[in-house]
């Protein structure tokens, strides 16, 4: 009992178990297939014994005489039937791929920054590890099914591919796509046999753990279940937003609405909407008897036939099969409702965003491989690389380690620098730059537009970090200012909102200041001001109504995103622009008074053409100083990416804000 009790207690630590009842079952497995082949071995020896000390040892049969003509009539036609059973076989066939624990080269060492899933990863293989102590002690039922979500290349099949390893059973692993066909019926056959072949090697090896990657594109909501999806909190739940809803990329403010259908990719119940019926069966039916199982019930059942029903023949009992389905997918909320209950996906595991100690973790890590200066491994390179890679996931961080070392090689140099990793940062972030021939004019009109943007960002948003001003084009870009929050953050106060539509508005107001005119790339400018303008109107009450535009149901406005339930309503739209024209008149008083800042960092962009990090404030600075100002009110730095390019229709302007926990801002004004 208290060997029991022990390992009950060690599932919640935070070390993988070792063997527990997973390798008790495969132990007892083996001894008894051992056993089954023992005994038909020890028969064939006993007669061969037998028929040696009678003196009539055994000897090859000899074969019959056939007419070759008879022989190759009949290879002729078992081919022919081969070939038909293959085909439909193969059809049918499961797509899966079986990766031995030995074969797989990361462990749980190898999953850092993001701590508290991998605390409840390990909890996880704990349970499937001790399943049957944890059942019978304290009649618990271990997950049969966890869902990993989260954004790309935030580790989710990383982390599958490790647990795997720790738990030293087979890992089955396909693709969703790799279950669709073109033929009628064959992704359900798929599906059919991939379960089956888990329920198989679990039986072999005492467990086994399934893996289905991008899952959403075979588990999609049927047409018939939209209707009935949960909100995203039960109703007497209050959830603080954080970021949420806040523009991405440069699109409109993306909001979900509570209890909102959503469409499905596909009509009518066709052959997805019954690829998904499968995995609820076969996710609800983990445990079947096997072929022998289900032969010697159909014995069982002739046999109780002509026997009284005291004198009943009990039959066999279906197997516990230690089976683990993991799945991965980037849209979540997406998933059909009923794969979603206890009982099929137990679990919902979200991977985010790693924050700053969690990237930190990770550089480490990464850095622990890879090839650099002695230079790079003092903390305080560490933490600012850390710090300057907000809204990087894993996947995006080891990217970047490679694109620096890729910098090394074309300087000649085997190690990366903190130069390299500048330099690919940049690339990564905002492309290379491809310089071209401007007019004299087009030069000063766009770096006078991203002084503009510079100046007021430096003037009322001390919290900013200002890192790129450049007039080189890059991308779609043909100059950009590049910024970002200083620390991540996770929610924006109405000052903060204001003075990011200001900095929005800079470029616009130092057109006019020193040109008397506008050009088309305030375009993007406008589009992002709107955007962070709708979500204060519409969605966080910041101005005079308290009316949430994203609650909107059952209206006209209730299919567009939130900018266009705003702008189409008369008073959301006459809140917008009101709030609009109120901080482009602060932006026009606040850079008249500073022409001279505006100036000095356009002259200085018409003579560098691209300037890094500190050189953008230092050139603020002396100019404030020659005229006697006080300077920018808080530390300048840098960090995100804001893109400013004005391409010959348009400027692109892009802030990302993400909706996560380890959220992070970059904007991208595009001149």
């Amino acid at each position: 009992m208290s060997g029991t009790t022990n390992l009950l207690l060690e599932v919640s630590g935070d070390k993988p178990l070792q063997g527990a009842d997973v390798g008790a079952t495969r132990e007892r497995t083996r001894l008894r297939r051992l056993r089954r082949l023992a005994v038909p071995l020890a028969v064939v020896l006993a007669w061969l014994w037998w028929r040696l000390l009678r003196g009539d040892p055994a000897g090859l049969p000899s074969l019959p005489a056939i007419d070759p003509m008879y022989l190759m009539t009949g290879i002729f036609f078992l081919v022919l039937i081969l070939a038909t059973v293959f085909s439909l076989v193969a059809t049918g066939r499961s797509p899966h791929v079986v990766i031995r624990p030995e074969q797989i080269d990361v462990g749980l060492d190898d999953v850092v920054g993001i701590d508290v899933v991998k605390a409840e990863v390990i909890r996880t293989l704990n349970l499937f590890l001790a399943h049957r102590t944890f059942s019978a002690e304290m009649g618990g039922r271990p997950r049969r099914g966890v869902l990993f979500e989260g954004p790309p290349g935030t580790g989710k099949t990383h982390t599958a591919k490790a647990l795997a390893k720790e738990a030293g059973v087979p890992f089955l692993m396909a693709s969703a796509t790799s279950f669709q066909s073109s033929m009628q019926g064959a992704s359900q056959r798929q599906i059919r046999s991939f379960f089956k072949a888990l329920r198989k090697a679990a039986r072999q090896y005492g467990g086994a753990i399934g893996f289905i990657d991008e899952f959403d594109a075979i588990a999609m909501t049927r047409p018939s279940a939209a209707a009935t999806l949960a909100p995203p909190l039960p109703s007497h739940l209050l959830g603080c937003g954080g970021l949420t809803g806040l523009p991405m990329s440069g699109q409109a403010p993306v909001t979900a609405v509570a209890g909102g259908s959503i469409q499905s990719a596909f009509v009518g119940s066709g052959d997805a909407q019954m690829t998904v019926n499968e995995l609820l069966v076969q996710m609800q039916s983990f445990d079947q008897p096997t072929g022998g199982q289900k032969l010697r019930g159909k014995l069982t059942d002739l046999v109780n036939l002509v026997l009284r029903a005291n004198r009943q023949l009990k039959g066999p009992g279906v197997p516990w099969a230690n089976i683990m389905l993991l799945a991965s997918t980037n849209t979540a909320d997406r998933l059909d409702p009923a794969l979603m209950r206890p009982g099929r996906f137990d679990q919902r595991l979200s991977f985010d965003l790693p924050s700053k100690a969690g990237r930190r973790q990770i550089v480490d890590h990464f850095l622990s491989r890879k090839a650099h200066e002695p230079a790079l491994d003092a903390d305080e390179r560490r933490d600012a690389l850390a710090a300057i890679t907000q809204g990087y996931s894993p996947a995006m961080l080891e990217g970047l380690l490679d694109e620096a070392l890729v910098r090394a090689i074309e300087g000649g140099r085997r190690t990366m620098s903190w130069a390299d990793l500048e330099h690919a940062r940049m690339i990564t972030e905002i492309g290379l730059g491809q310089p071209v021939g401007y007019t004299s004019h087009e030069e000063r009109l766009i770096a006078t537009h991203e002084a503009g943007h510079a100046t007021v960002a430096w003037l009322v948003a001390p919290e900013r970090r200002l890192e790129v001003l450049t007039i080189i084009k890059r991308r779609d870009s043909l100059g950009l200012l590049s910024h970002g929050d200083a620390e991540d953050v996770f929610t924006r106060s109405r000052s903060e909102l204001r003075a990011l539509i200001k900095v929005a508005f800079g470029g616009q107001v130092a057109e006019e200041l020193f040109f008397g005119d506008v050009s088309t790339g305030p375009a993007g400018d406008l589009q992002y001001a709107t955007s962070v303008a709708v979500q204060m109107v519409g969605a966080a009450g910041m101005l005079d109504t308290l009316v949430s535009y994203a609650a909107i149901q059952g209206s006209s406005l209730s299919s567009s995103n939130l900018v266009g339930r705003v702008l189409g309503d008369s008073v959301g739209r006459e809140l917008v622009e009101n709030l609009l024209q109120e901080q482009k008149r602060a932006v026009r008083d606040l850079l008249s008074n500073n022409r001279h800042l505006v100036a000095a960092l356009r002259d200085a962009l018409l003579e560098r053409h691209e300037l890094i990090g500190p050189q953008i404030t230092e050139v603020l600075q002396a100019a404030a100083d020659r005229h006697g100002d006080l300077g920018r009110p808080g530390v300048a730095l840098m960090d995100g990416a804001a893109d400013d390019g004005l391409g010959p229709a348009e400027e692109v302007d892009v802030i990302d804000l993400t909706d996560k926990a380890a959220a992070t801002e970059r904007e991208r004004r595009g001149y």
